[in-house]
């Protein structure tokens, strides 16, 4: 390992030639300051700005590598006038210049629109030896864009590296995947989205921004492009309504003798229905509804000459549970239009299993699981089959797949959608942004609806088997992404699922976090953290909760150990009742709670389980979900 004229540490082993690098960058809203407008669109005029915290890490990285290898680093940025800023924070933290695509064209663009211009832009001021950005921007949390960009450069590409170690014609790399690692090797030139732990990121204060020479920022317009289409013209998905996603808490602190406390807060709670029991979950989780009984007739407006309308699921190796959810949600979308589900998986994937969820026809693929492989294969099956939509998991893998796919059609693609359903014979997408401050509804204007579903968010189908038809399409091997290994440590539909969720900050040992076992039991109930607590490797980043983590909706949320602050609590912003657990009675968490509970957490949680357990025990086994009874739950903290 060599250092930085800096004095910071890098990981450029093996390097003998000056790196060319791209650092794609984006402004975004401070996640305090979110409104919407009259027409439901996210106001930006006089909110407070700044870089994506993801895309601060890809600044330092590219002035990092520059800098020791005697290179250069560009970055990049489309945006309004305002978004120069973002520029000059990079320049001043090192990069060698700023190249800002502004232009009224470019208003409205989607991320397909976005890849096109950035490519653009990279192709006239390349050949780049790396183009590097953050692995998500917290404003649209699609992740897409970077596989997008690789297509139409015709780049590999590889998502959320935690370390890299750069040699003449390859990257090695640790990719910190949904719920796991793994270590590849990828061939340069290549696309790489960085995750928060690669490095510390940059930041420069207003006085060294201003500092900055505007001979340093080269400003793009749609005419140093080409033709296009730019910006809403050339976005084949459209914004519909836009909602504020508001829940009010009550904040109500309690006080006094602990035993009360504790009563208190569980009376306040069985109000809520926040210990509610619902239905008892089948063997494979909660039981979705049934689907109506498939009809022949086609909606008008669907309709074809030709033969039934194809949902498409891309299914990824070792995810079943994930891929009978689509498949599930695929069903549901056919049974509308009067079409079949087609499953896209890897050769030996339990091709008996995605029949009985709903596939008609299992294509097997056979030959790579790797990304652009998958994603070469959907490509030429999709001009085949022409499928109506393409539904893949919100995951690295997913999002790399129907990405590049997108790009390569030029159709749209929502990203990470929590729900879909069909009006008048058109597909929506439910698609949240600000960690869930927000929710618009999404359409398509091509022919081809692709789009990637949060894993955990859809209800599993119900088993039943049925015969289908199988096939096996042989998948081409470029080569440029080696996978060397990979692991899991966690399961990511796991807190999406999870009805009560348990939150711990630094508060909370992680020697400790067995004494959170007995609670998470009765209530059955997932751990989950602050990012203090992830950075510290004590729960791994598939457990991290808030604005550059995940977002959740349990039913109730407690929270023990944490201070509260924005970053963390708007993650749980969808939950539908949060008890909070505080030694100090001006804790920041007690402002967005509905009920707190003064007193050090460790004298706290012997009293609740003595009350929750008699409160649950008033109802008859046969009315209480399989995850309240012993045995159904997580148990303690997945770490690394």
């Amino acid at each position: 390992m060599r250092t930085a004229s800096d004095g910071t540490a890098n990981e450029t082993v093996g390097l003998r030639r000056p790196l060319k690098i791209a650092s794609l960058i984006k402004q975004v809203p401070v996640g305090e300051t979110l409104t919407l407008g009259a027409e439901g669109r996210l106001v930006r005029q006089g909110v407070a700005l700044e870089m994506n915290p993801y895309c601060r890490r890809a600044v330092a990285k590219g002035v990092e590598l520059a800098r020791a290898t005697g290179g250069s680093c560009t970055v990049v940025t489309l945006g309004p006038p305002v978004a120069e800023d973002v520029l000059r924070e990079a320049v001043a933290w090192g990069a060698d210049c700023g190249i800002h695509l502004c232009d009224p064209r470019f208003a409205g663009s989607d991320t397909l629109a976005t890849a096109r211009a950035l490519a653009a832009a990279l192709e006239s001021a390349g050949p780049f030896d790396l183009i590097l950005l953050g692995r998500n921007t917290i404003d649209g949390e699609t992740g897409q864009v970077g596989p997008e960009v690789a297509q139409l450069l015709d780049l590999p590409f590889a998502g959320g590296a935690r370390s890299l170690q750069a040699f003449d014609t390859h990257l090695f790399l640790e990719l910190e995947t949904d719920d796991g690692f793994e270590v590849v090797e990828i061939d340069l030139p290549a696309v790489l989205s960085v995750a928060e732990r690669l490095c510390e990121p940059c930041k420069v204060d207003q006085d060294g921004r201003a500092a900055v020479s505007p001979e340093r920022i080269l400003r793009l317009t749609s005419a140093g492009l080409g033709q296009g289409p730019w910006g809403d013209a050339g976005s084949p998905t459209k914004v519909g309504v836009v909602r504020t996603m508001e829940h009010r808490r009550d904040r109500l602190v309690l006080s006094g003798p602990l035993e009360q406390q504790v009563a208190h807060a569980i009376q306040i709670l069985v109000q809520r229905e926040a210990l509610q029991p619902r239905v008892a979950a089948g063997p494979s989780g909660p039981s979705a509804p049934s689907a109506p009984p498939r009809t022949s007739a086609v909606n008008e407006s669907v309709a074809t000459a030709g033969p039934e309308p194809v949902i498409a699921v891309i299914v990824e190796h070792d995810r079943l549970q994930v891929a009978r959810e689509l498949i599930g949600a695929a069903a549901e979308i056919a049974n509308e239009i009067g079409g079949q589900v087609h499953a896209l998986c890897p050769r030996g994937c339990s091709t008996d299993q995605l029949a009985a969820a709903g596939a008609h026809v299992v294509v097997e693929l056979a030959g790579s699981r790797i990304g652009e492989d998958v994603a070469e294969a959907l490509i030429s099956w999709m001009a085949e089959r022409n499928p109506w939509a393409v539904l893949a998991p919100s995951t690295s893998f997913g999002r790399e797949v129907a990405g590049r796919a997108a790009a390569a059609t030029g159709s749209g693609l929502v990203g990470d959608a929590i729900g879909l359903h069909v009006v008048d014979g058109t597909l929506v997408a439910a698609k949240p942004a600000f960690a869930g401050a927000l929710e618009a509804d999404i359409t398509w204007r091509s022919e081809l609806r692709l789009v990637t579903v949060r894993p955990g968010v859809m209800p599993l189908p119900p088993d039943r088997p049925q015969p289908f038809q199988p096939e096996i399409r042989h998948v081409s091997r470029r080569g440029r992404v080696r996978v060397q290994s990979e692991r899991r440590t966690d399961e990511i539909e796991a807190l999406a699922r999870a009805e009560a969720v348990i939150g711990v900050g630094t508060g909370v040992q992680p020697d400790e976090y067995e004494l959170l076992s007995r609670l998470a039991a009765i209530l059955g109930a997932e751990l989950a953290a602050t990012r203090k607590v992830t950075d510290k490797g004590w729960a791994p980043r598939s457990r991290q909760v808030g604005l550059t983590g995940r977002s959740i909706a349990p039913r109730l949320y407690i929270a023990i150990g944490l201070s509260g602050k924005f970053n963390h609590m708007v993650g749980v912003r969808s939950a539908g009742s949060i008890l909070a657990i505080n030694t100090e009675p001006n804790a920041l968490v007690f402002d967005q709670c509905d009920v707190g509970i003064v007193a050090d957490w460790h004298d706290v949680l012997p009293i609740l389980e003595v009350g929750l357990r008699a409160y649950l025990s008033t109802f008859p086994l046969s009315q209480l979900p399989a995850s309240f009874l012993p045995g159904q739950h997580g148990g303690a903290m997945p770490l690394p």
